[in-house]
């Protein structure tokens, strides 16, 4: 199992930029692929974007594309989403959840899951 802690959220206007963090522990990092996923109030968790073990892979939700960016920092144990244009639909709270593959699907990230963060985009 492992632990993951989400940083960065907060409040921006729309077509603003934020950077979210995920910090890891309790596990080797460089084992395993993270996901961003994220829930809107009154909407189910959807997924946002992933990245394998080394960086080499990586996979958006159409609605992010072009727009977010996913890194990793294996040395810092550490998660980045990049999130740039920013709309009132992005609004959310954002979670990082860890697995064994690169997948749109919550259900294989069971290794762990943060607490979220929350993002707000104004308009």
């Amino acid at each position: 199992q492992v632990q993951l802690v989400e940083s960065g959220g907060g409040l921006v206007q729309a077509g603003g930029s934020l950077r979210l963090s995920c910090a890891v522990s309790g596990r080797t990092f460089s084992s395993y692929a993270t996901g961003w996923f994220r829930q809107a109030p009154g909407k189910e968790r959807e997924f946002v974007a992933a990245i394998s073990w080394s960086g080499g892979k990586t996979y958006y939700a159409d609605s992010v594309k072009g727009r977010f960016t996913i890194s990793r920092d294996n040395a810092k144990n550490t998660v980045y989403l990049q999130m740039n244009s920013l709309k009132p639909d992005d609004t959310a709270v954002y979670y990082c959840a860890a697995g064994n593959e690169v997948a749109n699907h919550s259900h294989a990230y069971h290794l762990g899951w943060g607490q979220g963060t929350q993002v707000t985009v104004s308009s």
